[in-house]
Parts: structure tokens; sequence; C-alpha cells
């Protein structure tokens, strides 16, 4: 008997506290977060509520748009492509071999015509269309620490396939963002020979300037190979003072992107005739791409873009459009919040 009696008693003795199963066991430990007990909103949308809501967005939302539109619309922007329009007529056939043979003069005159007054600055981009900034090949081929960095001169890794020259000699800046550097300038004459200063001061970002680009980092063997990629550098000056490469090699994420040339700092009259005497250098030609030359002025939102002011529109008058029906539907076929004869079972007991 006493056998039997301590046998049957050891499963319940364990470890000898009891705590052996509680700490084999998978349950979590309390707590009022772990079983959602913790105080919560719950607000209940009633009709009105939600009326309200929609009401106030749409409120909001409105004045927003038409006030985005607006500043949208006092922009002013000429925009001229000469991609094609430079071509020779002799050389409309063969346009790569125009671009690549350097004894043919790229001069271009261009004549732009002021659809309204603008205000300065007057900022002046070049666009471009069809071009992949944005490949990943095209993005990793650079090295920051180069950039940055004068003991780091000799590092090119990363920089594939423009990294060093011929006799293996490292290329500052490497890489082929800037070995594409865009090489296309622009001169700018108003009507009564008036010529148009094009400021190119602080065209970059100053983040950029002072720690992407370093001041005591020069050019070196840059573009001295056979295949010119765009344009060249001055090996004088720090690469924080070569604007047009730091502008050049913030990649953009569109396929179709603008960046800054320089700015005119007079006034523009409408109908003032600009004449642009421009540098038809950059080859887009070999993967179709085109070139524009913008001129735009700006406004409290930054430069022309309707697409702000339409959305805001939209979702503005799409609250106001929900709030209408949900007033119609409500005044027309009212329901007591919580009435349990709406709850499908019941519904379906009293249909029987």
């Amino acid at each position: 008997m006493n056998r039997t009696g301590a046998s049957a008693a050891e499963p319940s003795s364990g470890s000898g506290d009891g705590t052996g199963a509680r700490r084999n066991s998978k349950r979590p430990k309390y707590s009022r977060f772990t079983q959602q007990e913790l105080p919560a909103c719950k607000p209940i949308l009633t009709p009105q509520w939600v009326i309200s809501v929609f009401t106030f967005v749409g409120i909001i939302f409105v004045p927003i748009g038409v006030a985005a539109l607006l500043a949208s619309n006092h922009v002013v922007e000429i925009i001229d492509r000469y991609e094609t329009a430079c071509v020779p007529p002799n050389m409309t056939d063969d346009k790569i071999g125009y671009i690549q043979n350097p004894t043919i003069d790229k001069t271009c005159t261009r004549i732009l015509k002021v659809p309204k007054d603008m205000d300065s600055p007057i900022y002046v981009y070049y666009q471009l269309d069809n071009f992949y900034q944005n490949h990943r090949r095209y993005v990793k081929s650079r090295n920051d620490q180069q950039l940055r960095d004068r003991s780091k001169a000799n590092d090119t890794s990363g920089c594939d396939p423009e990294k060093t020259t011929s006799d293996g000699t490292p290329i500052v800046p490497c890489g082929l963002i800037a070995w594409s550097l865009f090489n296309d300038t622009y001169n700018f004459t108003r009507g009564n020979g008036e010529a148009l200063k094009v400021n190119k001061n602080d065209i970059s970002w100053k983040s950029d300037r002072d720690h992407k680009f370093g001041s005591d980092v020069f050019p070196r063997n840059f573009q001295n190979g056979t295949l010119i990629g765009g344009g060249t550098l001055d090996s004088n000056k720090p690469l924080s003072e070569q604007e047009d490469l730091i502008v050049w090699m913030r990649t953009a994420a569109l396929p179709t992107f603008r960046k800054l040339y320089g700015r005119i700092e007079v006034d523009l009259k409408v109908n003032d005739t600009i004449m642009v005497t421009l540098k038809n250098n950059y080859n887009t030609y070999s993967f179709g791409g085109k070139k524009k030359l913008v001129l735009s002025t700006t406004s409290w939102l930054g430069g022309k873009n309707d697409f702000l002011g339409i959305a805001y529109l939209s979702i503005g008058g799409l609250c106001f459009f929900l709030a209408t029906v949900f007033t119609v539907v409500y005044l027309v076929k009212p329901r007591k919040l919580g009435d349990p004869s709406y709850l499908s079972w019941n519904r379906n007991a009293a249909a029987q």
C-alpha cells in the first residue's frame, strides 16, 4: 500500500514545488498588453460623424488645390526642343555620325519669344528624355571616397568601366556618371543685342559641395581616353567648385528629368525675343533621347506643376461628393444605429 501511494504521489510532486509544469508550458506570461486588455478608443462611425469628416476634408482640400493651381499657372515656362532642329539638313540621315564627328561645328541658333512677363530670377534648365540615370550599373559606377578625399584619389573601386586610362593610371573623377557629363552650352542675347549673363554659382546643393566633393580633389586624366563620354573639367579647379559636375552626379530617378544650368537675373518682358546660341555637343541620338532647353520662373510652390493642385481638388471634390451621397441616403432611408432587426439572422427569421 505504501509503495502504491508513493508512486501515485510522484507525478504531483514533480520538481517539488509544482513549477516544472509551468516552466514547460507554452503559455506566455500574463500581461494586459499581450492579452489586448489595454484601454483603447473605439469610435462609433455614426452617419453624422462620417458626413462631418468628409465635409471637413473637402473644405480644407479644395482651397489648397485652388491655391496650388493658381500658383502653378503663375509660373511662366519656355520650352524649346532642339536636338533635331540643330542637325544640318545634309546630316539628318546620319545623326550619330554628325554628333561624333569633331570636325563639324555644333553651333546652333534658336529664337525664343517670351509669352508673358518673366520676373527674375529666371532659371535655365536642360531637360533630357529617355535617359535612364537610374540604371543600377550606371548609379553604382562612382567612388564617393575618391570624390571627397584627396588621399583616396587612386581608389577607383566600383567605377567600372571608366576607372583607369589605357596605361592603368587612375581617373579622377572615375565612373560612368562623371564620364557622361552633359556638355551642351547656352548663350543668351536679347533682341536689342543685350547679352543676358547666366549666373552658374550656387546651382548645386550646398550639402553636396561641402560634404561630397572635396575642396582639395582635382580632376586628373578625365576624358583622356579615345572614347569621350561628355563634358570636360578644369583641372585647376577642385571638384567642390565644379558645380555642373555636382548637379549632374545627383542622379535622376526618372528617365525624363531636368537639371539646373544657371540663372538669368534680369526681368524679361512679354514679346521679348531671345536669341540662344548653343553648342549641340551631347550625344542623345545613340539612344533616341531628346534635349530641351527650359526657361522658367518660380512660385511659392516651386516650378510649374499642376499635379499637386489637381490632386487636392480631386480628393476634396470626392469628399464633398461622398458627403452628399451619405446625406441623401441617410435622409431618404434612415436607420436606427445598432438596431438588431437589421442583423442577417433576424431578417431571415422575419422573412420565414
